[in-house]
């Protein structure tokens, strides 16, 4: 029996070999710097780098963990707002990775700064700002691993699902609650508390159709044009290209929304309402014949020219939409 066991280990030690010096160095250099990695990650969710950090934990190897680094000019002479909007998005990120009960040392969340890294933007021949690249555990970032953060925007569920694609780690963003809403619906309830109150003698608008219909519209318009996305989502009011200097209003995913794109669909669906309604009235009132025909041209022209609007906001949002009406 003895002689079995003895054999079998001459037979392991030969198939696989003794791990040599270099082969234990390496994994000690492996663990130190995940024990670091995890130190760091333990103080702050994004792990702030400069170039030699970066060198160290990010780019040389042994390592058998992921880093999604952003690339940012924060200081105030950079002046580049996009910058602090998109690392408010990316610190949400990853400090829902970091208080998650799945938080493992698989990856890590770090950033580099061009006033504390320009080496590093160098090395990367970057020129542009805010931007997001996946470093895999092994081998060298692909052309996939640099996030489309023109066509995806920097909204952390964005990010999220784009680190999913590339680690099969999955995120869910859980966002620092918004106590603007519940306020504001506070003072609301208490104004028209007030007056009530002080009206209570004459509740006659009580029975007003007209003012409960104009209430249940507003609502309609502010629910239907994302209203409740903004007070959830928290994302930015539009986009500023930093190479460009271009500003977008109007997000080019289907997934995702500016503050000033709700803003836009909530005005073209009041003025095609306005137009439904002015062509009730044309149909229906007993005004003169002309005055009906200038409110039938009027209806008419504003259902057809912002309805055709918003299906452009459609098209160029859910790319392959097939329908257009007057503009593509």
């Amino acid at each position: 029996m003895f002689l079995k066991l003895l054999y079998g280990f001459l037979f392991v030690v030969v198939l696989y070999g003794i791990p040599s010096d270099g082969q234990k160095k390496k994994e000690a250099l492996m663990s130190d710097k995940v024990a670091q990695m995890m130190d760091w990650a333990g103080r702050r969710a994004v792990i702030r780098m400069n170039g030699e950090k970066f060198r160290r934990f990010v780019r040389a190897p042994p390592r058998n963990y992921s880093v999604v680094v952003m690339f940012t000019a924060l200081q105030p002479h950079r002046q580049c707002g996009v910058c602090r909007q998109a690392d408010e998005e990316y610190q949400i990120l990853a400090n829902s990775w970091r208080y998650s009960s799945a938080f493992t040392n698989k990856i890590f969340f770090a950033t580099v700064d061009f006033d504390e890294g320009s080496d590093v933007f160098q090395m990367l021949n970057m020129n542009s700002a805010p931007s997001f690249i996946h470093f895999p555990s092994k081998g060298k970032a692909k052309q996939a691993d640099t996030y489309e953060l023109q066509v995806r925007g920097f909204a952390a569920e964005q990010i999220a699902r784009w680190i999913a694609d590339r680690t099969d780690v999955h995120i869910r963003v859980i966002r620092p609650p918004n106590y603007a809403g519940p306020l504001m619906l506070g003072f609301l309830l208490a104004v028209v508390g007030g007056l009530v109150y002080l009206r209570r003698d004459n509740l006659e608008f009580l029975y007003n159709k007209n003012a409960w219909g104009f209430g249940a519209l507003c609502i309609v318009l502010i629910m239907t044009s994302g209203q409740m996305w903004n007070h959830i989502r928290g994302p930015p009011y539009a986009h500023k290209n930093p190479s460009t200097g271009q500003v977008s209003y109007i997000h080019s995913s289907s997934q995702a929304q500016f503050v000033a794109e709700t803003h836009i669909v909530l005005l073209f669906n009041a003025a095609v309402t306005l137009g439904m309604v002015l062509l009730h009235e044309a149909a229906t009132s007993d005004m003169d014949i002309g005055k009906r025909k200038i409110m039938c041209v009027a209806g008419i022209s504003l259902v057809v020219l912002f309805f055709s609007w918003l299906l452009s906001i459609f098209r160029a949002k859910y790319h392959g939409y097939p329908y257009s009406f007057l503009m593509s």
